[in-house]
């Protein structure tokens, strides 16, 4: 006859005990590391600075293990549980459920690289599709599968550029991440390239080409340019810049999203475009995962790093997929590698191979367009606010802009705080030039109303 069903922490309570090792398991493991205590393993530690038992409460079953994590994760409050007008980089554009349902196939977030092409072909079409659309959004001849993150595909086009010239010399605009130049730096740093700042112009945050032309010798192996700046300025002398180079090569570092409204990079003489691809719908997700976009010319196809997936025929005659290219030195030899980056941020790609699918060419172009106009509506409203100045720079922008106060800009994010709004990201401790300075970043989902509350958040601090 059953008993009566537990209630209370039994109802949900399992055995965990079972899935450890016991005595007999114990010893076989001991012996086989040659040891005869567990206290042996950690024989090398000495013993004073050894902790003898840690004070950790007594463990929960699952579901009050479920509950207490709910209790703690509720004391965290999100950029969905707020107003947020952050950016600088990584932005919560919105995520159509399509998207999130291809992505999330198993045959997608399951797999591993696909070095058996006859048994990959699914996700090996997906991925030359997502380069198919990075070369068509970047108006450059051949792309790979995937880098880490913007910085990292920024890193490795220096490193492609380097070779490609066989200089030693690379050119970056000022008005950049700081982040981004941090690891640009690291990943020079062995190779011995000199990473060399051009300032921007103080009244419109453009690069400053007076500055720049002086600075172009026969050392500079690129210049990097983004496109729009970090500033959220367009660089509209971009176009001229790749007649300026000589024997350098032109990078463009480009916000994926604005490629729908502007020219191709590769219209105007890019050799090498980059970028961070989270806009391309992949959540911020408190910093990553994201990807990274690396697409080049054809002559460069060499000096890229990472996989190429290309299409051909199998023995039948049908269409096939298969990893064309992997310049990694687990594949060729080391002196003939390209890179030793080899895992890529393929389910990323997917992620925006459909998201550009489903947006399109109109969809990607209406999006860049509004938001630049919410843009300007915000820069507007923030204007008429006693104290502030908006936008500092003189220039057009895309999605973001510098705004300066008279008063301490920390403390009008802190009022804003107070009223459940992120209202940027501060710009004084990397650019102490711009004084009290914030980045504000408009997005899809912000309306007249938002930025009525954030206007009047930072008037309650000029009262």
């Amino acid at each position: 006859m059953m008993g009566e069903e537990p209630t209370g922490p039994a109802a949900c309570q399992f055995n965990f005990e079972k899935l450890l090792p016991g005595l007999k398991e114990k010893r076989e493991l001991l012996e086989g590391a040659g040891v005869k205590s567990i206290d042996e393993l950690f024989a090398d530690i000495p013993r004073e600075v050894r902790i003898d038992s840690l004070d950790l409460p007594e463990g929960l079953v699952e579901c009050e293990l479920a509950s207490h994590m709910r209790k703690l994760l509720g004391a965290n409050r999100t950029s969905r549980d707020m107003l947020s007008f952050l950016g600088a980089g990584m932005y919560p554009n919105y995520v159509p459920a399509v998207v999130k349902a291809v992505a999330g196939r198993a045959e997608f977030v399951t797999s591993y690289t696909p070095y058996q092409a006859e048994v990959s072909q699914g996700l090996l079409q997906a991925l030359w599709e997502f380069q198919s659309l990075m070369c068509e959004l970047t108006g450059m001849e051949v792309t790979n599968t995937s880098m880490y993150d913007g910085p990292t595909a920024l890193g490795e086009a220096a490193l492609m550029a380097a070779r490609a010239t066989r200089r030693k010399e690379v050119l970056v605009p000022a008005a950049m991440h700081w982040e981004k130049k941090e690891v640009l730096r690291t990943y020079t740093l062995g190779p011995g390239l000199a990473i060399k700042e051009v300032p921007f112009e103080p009244a419109t945050g453009r690069l400053d080409l007076a500055a720049l032309k002086p600075m172009i010798t026969d050392d500079t192996a690129a210049l990097v340019v983004s496109n729009p700046n970090f500033f959220g300025v367009w660089e509209e002398a971009a176009t001229e810049l790749k007649g300026m180079l000589g024997g350098a090569l032109f990078i463009v570092d480009a916000n994926p999203i604005s490629l729908g409204m502007a020219r191709a990079p590769g219209e105007y003489g890019a050799d090498i475009v980059v970028g961070e691809g989270q806009p391309l719908g992949v959540g911020p997700t408190f910093g990553g995962p994201s990807f990274g976009i690396l697409t080049t010319r054809k002559k460069h196809l060499r000096d890229m790093p990472g996989r190429l997936i290309g299409m051909t025929r199998d023995a039948d005659g049908a269409r096939a997929f298969c990893m064309t290219l992997q310049t990694r030195e687990q594949h060729i030899r080391r002196g003939k590698a390209t890179s030793n980056i080899c895992s890529n941020e393929a389910l990323c790609s997917v992620a925006a191979a459909a998201y550009l699918s489903l947006l399109g060419r109109d969809g990607l172009r209406g999006l860049g367009i509004r938001l630049g106009k919410k843009a300007l509506q915000l820069s507007e409203r923030l204007r008429r606010v006693e104290g502030v100045e908006a936008p500092v720079f003189r220039s057009r922008h895309f999605n973001e802009f510098v705004l300066r106060t008279r008063g301490s800009v920390k403390a009008a994010c802190a009022a804003a705080q107070k009223r459940g709004i992120l209202a940027g990201v501060r710009l004084k401790q990397h650019f102490p030039e711009l004084g009290e300075a914030l980045l504000v970043t408009v997005h899809e989902g912000h309306d007249g109303s938002d930025f009525e509350r954030l206007a009047e958040a930072f008037s309650e601090v000029g009262r």
